[in-house]
């Protein structure tokens, strides 16, 4: 992960945007360098989606799904 994104990530993370951090988990899962990380990301993303009720949960349900992580 960049710096910039963890600056990005941690900024959200302080404002507690939902949606940023929707946003910047998956775009650190696309990201990631190998599946582990990616996992790791998108499990971040889409418990926050659950958490707010964001429609991206689906897509990012069915990627873990995808990666045999549901």
């Amino acid at each position: 992960m960049s710096e910039t994104l963890e600056a990005r990530l941690l900024a959200a993370h302080a404002a507690h945007d939902q949606s940023a951090l929707i946003r910047l988990y998956s775009e650190a899962a696309h990201s990631a360098q190998n599946n582990t990380a990616r996992g790791f990301y998108l499990t971040h993303a889409y418990v926050f989606a659950l958490e707010s009720g964001d429609a991206r949960a689906e897509r990012l349900r069915a990627e873990l799904k995808a990666m045999g992580r549901d």
